[in-house]
Formats: C-alpha cells, sequence, structure tokens
C-alpha cells in the first residue's frame, strides 16, 4: 500500500469513528495544499475556507469523507494526516513531547516531574509515538477556553497544541518515519484534560520585550534552526512563498517562546528572506505579525 492510500485510509478512519476534522500532510508534516489565493490582490480579506476551495491549512479540516477524499485526490503527493485541535466536537488539545538526545531534551520526563511538583494525577489517554521516539498526548478541553499553541512554556520539550494547530494522525509518514499508536488500540478514548493541567496551559507568559538598538545573541541551537528557516523560505515556489513564511514565522517564535532564538532577531531575518523571494513588503508584514500573535500572543 502506498504512503498516500494509507494516509488517507487513516484519515477517513480517524473522521468517522472519532469525528476528528482531517487535512492531508506533506512529508514535511506541512498542509500538502497550497494556498488558492495566491494572486489575490493586496488588501483583500483573508480568507479561512469561506470561499470553498482548498488549500487554507487546518482551516479545510472536515470529518466529511467526500471532502476528505476530494482533498487528498488534490493532494497526490499527501503521505499524512493532521488532525485539527480546539475544534468540535471535542476541542482536542495535544501536548507534544519531545526527545531529543543531542539537545538534551526529555519532555516525557519533564512532563512527569511537572506534574508530580504540582500534584496533578494524569489520566491514561491517547498517545501517539513519533518517529523521534516522542510522543503526543490528546486531551479533549472545554469549548469556551482558547489554548495558545505555544512551545516549552509549561517545561522544556513540552510545546502545547490548540486553536489554530494540529496534530500529526497515526499513519502518518514523516521525514523520519511512521507516527503509530502507542496506546491500546482496543480502548482509543481521548480523556478530558486535568484542571490542573489545562491552567497551566493557559496561563499568562510575559511578552518578550522588543530590544532597540542592539540584538541579543542567539543560542548556537536556535541560530542553526533560523538559518534552516529561512532557507525553507528562500526555498518557496511560486504559489507557496507566503504559506512557507508563516509557518517558518511560527516554528522561529517557538523556538523564541522557549528561549532558544531571539524573537526580533528571527522577525528581521525571515524579512529580509520574504524580501528576497519577492513577497510585496505589506503581505510579508501581515504574515510575520499574524505568526508573532499566534505563537507568542498579541502586543
Amino acid at each position: 500500500m502506498s504512503d498516500w492510500q494509507n494516509a488517507l485510509d487513516n484519515a477517513l478512519q480517524a473522521a468517522a469513528t472519532h469525528e476528528f476534522g482531517v487535512i492531508p500532510l506533506s512529508l514535511r508534516k506541512l498542509p500538502a495544499l497550497a494556498s488558492p489565493h495566491k494572486v489575490d490582490p493586496p488588501g483583500t480579506p483573508k480568507c479561512r475556507g469561506e470561499c470553498g476551495r482548498f488549500g487554507h491549512g487546518v482551516h479545510d479540516a472536515t470529518s466529511d469523507p467526500d471532502r476528505i477524499r476530494a482533498m487528498f485526490e488534490a493532494a497526490r503527493h499527501a503521505t499524512g494526516y493532521g488532525i485539527a485541535c480546539g475544534r468540535p466536537p471535542h476541542y482536542l488539545i495535544g501536548l507534544d513531547l519531545d526527545r531529543d538526545a543531542e539537545k538534551q531534551v526529555d519532555g516525557v520526563w519533564e512532563l512527569r516531574k511537572l506534574c508530580a511538583r504540582k500534584g496533578i494525577a494524569v489520566p491514561r489517554t491517547v498517545i501517539i509515538r513519533t518517529p523521534r521516539g516522542g510522543y503526543h498526548a490528546w486531551w479533549t478541553g472545554p469549548s469556551d477556553v482558547k489554548v495558545p499553541n505555544r512551545a516549552g512554556q509549561i517545561a522544556p520539550g513540552v510545546d502545547v497544541r490548540h486553536s489554530g494547530g494540529y496534530l500529526v494522525g497515526p499513519g502518518s509518514r514523516g521525514e523520519r518515519g511512521l507516527y503509530t499508536l502507542a496506546s491500546d488500540p482496543d480502548a482509543v478514548t481521548v480523556h478530558p484534560i486535568p484542571e490542573q493541567l489545562l491552567t497551566l496551559m493557559t496561563a499568562t507568559k510575559e511578552q518578550p520585550r522588543r530590544i532597540v538598538g542592539a540584538r541579543a545573541a542567539a543560542p548556537a541551537s536556535g541560530g542553526r534552526a533560523l538559518v534552516a528557516l529561512v532557507k525553507f523560505v528562500l526555498d518557496a515556489a511560486e504559489g507557496q512563498r507566503n504559506n512557507r513564511l508563516y509557518w517558518a514565522a511560527c516554528k522561529a517564535f517557538e523556538h523564541a517562546a522557549a528561549g532558544r532564538l531571539d524573537a526580533n532577531q528571527a522577525e528581521d531575518a525571515l524579512t529580509r528572506a520574504a524580501f528576497d523571494i519577492g513577497l510585496p513588503d505589506k503581505e510579508a508584514e501581515a504574515t510575520l505579525r499574524s505568526a508573532r500573535d499566534e505563537v507568542l500572543g498579541a502586543a
């Protein structure tokens, strides 16, 4: 069976069994369909799927099997699928527990320490094993609470996914391998998130101060990440430029939130990259501002 067929089958099953809204993902775990608004004139109101066409990232997510099949037919290069967070009926909240020996990060251990320190009893729930040895933990959340997408705020190596975010579904293939179900396949139940853990996720955090006239030195690991993100933007083909800039900016600001990178340095570098690939100044500025507000919060 091809990776495309496997991803489609698993996406359809996730939608039918759990009513998850899904989208096709590329090998790089990015939304597989390009934006249909690449030729929209400047100042056009931002579309989040109201036009009915594909290419709005997580805003295209659906549990309708016919629309899922149509999206995958339009993205024959897809190798995985994403499950939208923060949407009815489950208002899914995900924790991405990263394990990286090179960076000496173990999100699983850090979450255990955090819960033990705070006296949080973490229930059993759906757990997905990532190709790098990390895990994704899924919970349901309340319908009236927006949880910011954040990297490393509640604990090192622990990233939060909710409103506007998505989780890579089991059966997806990324560049590093396959995402698999680590839970009991006969007891796949997404449990409500512990209230204390939700409180930590929604706590207001101090915003990084904008440095005037000087730049803070970024740690080496953050610097390497920024170089890779800039290259990712510079390699964008026509029709992918704005989507790539937004994705790279979100990743850069996640590094900034975790203290691995200076947010202003990242924004400057990505602004230059956007200029080099020919994005209009106002479009690039709006995209970067949107990414910064999404990850770091509106200033």
